[in-house]
């Protein structure tokens, strides 16, 4: 039996069992949703974190710019391979519709930034099959595993 809580738990948006296997096994190419060329935004400086521990960033951006020597998108769906993690740099209030285009592409898993929560989306992406962590950072998790 597992001790995962369950969707409607709020310690579910942050367990870290969720978390390793998201960062673990979950795959390796990450849609980072926000990710522009600014370097003082936060999602530039976690996208190069994510890149130095082996994850392939695809930035996506209605610019659709160059991140980090990555080809940039302008949505999710604009994206002409698979997704395995779409990692979420937009405000709250926008985050859901990307939760909602992570499930439609595909997406293993949705993780919403620090600051970034959503009870309605979490339910519905977990309910779609999806692993989903809210309020937190890869950057700050990867170097707690160990």
């Amino acid at each position: 039996m597992s001790t995962e809580p369950t969707a409607t738990d709020p310690a579910a948006y942050s367990a870290s069992e969720t978390v390793r296997r998201i960062l673990t096994s979950t795959g390796d190419t990450w849609a980072v949703v926000g990710l522009s060329s600014n370097r003082s935004r936060a999602a530039y400086g976690v996208a190069a974190v994510l890149q130095r521990f082996g994850k392939r960033i695809v930035p996506v951006h209605p610019k659709a710019e160059t991140v980090h020597g990555e080809q940039g998108y302008a949505s999710l769906a604009d994206i002409p391979f698979p997704v395995d993690v779409v990692d979420v740099f937009v405000n709250s209030e926008l985050a859901g519709a990307v939760a909602d285009e992570a499930v439609a592409i595909g997406a293993k898993a949705v993780w919403f930034q620090l600051g970034v929560v959503d009870d309605e989306a979490f339910a519905r992406t977990r309910e779609a099959g999806l692993d989903m962590v809210m309020d937190r950072c890869p950057a700050i998790e990867i170097p707690r595993l160990g």
